[in-house]
């Protein structure tokens, strides 16, 4: 619980409007298992040499499957690493045509995400909060 409690974290995360207790892992957890029931797809625990360092993975948003990642802050240089691992998946699975990226306007470095051929499309409102949403094709 500590990892989504750090504010470092937070800061990221603009729909994380809510004290992370026992409950909010709970509700979270049966919310990542039902994409798996309903997709076939979901977020899965990130390990680093048998270390939990994160979450992240696929979850699909009407058509598209939109791709998150959230690290903890010791881990953060991972998140390279780890989405191109990712994205390898997402071009040998033929139900992924793209993969779209929201990121909150707090995060400001978008370089690395643009080196992989996403493209920004437009700004979303999404909860009451306004991410940038980025396309990447994997066919």
């Amino acid at each position: 619980m500590s990892h989504m409690s750090d504010p470092r974290v937070a800061e990221h995360m603009p729909l994380l409007t809510f004290k992370w207790d026992r409950d909010a892992l709970v509700r979270f957890i049966e919310a990542k298992e039902e994409c798996w029931c309903r997709d076939g797809l979901g977020h899965w625990a990130i390990l680093h040499e048998e270390t939990y360092v994160g979450w992240g993975g696929f979850q699909k948003e009407d058509n598209e499957w939109d791709f998150g990642l959230v690290l903890k802050p010791e881990c953060f240089g991972l998140g390279q690493r780890i989405t191109r691992k990712a994205l390898a998946f997402a071009k040998a699975d033929n139900r992924i045509p793209f993969v779209t990226f929201l990121l909150p306007l707090s995060r400001t470095k978008t370089a690395a995400l643009k080196r992989l051929g996403a493209e920004f499309i437009e700004e979303i409102e999404l909860e009451g909060a306004v991410f940038e949403k980025y396309k990447l094709d994997t066919a």
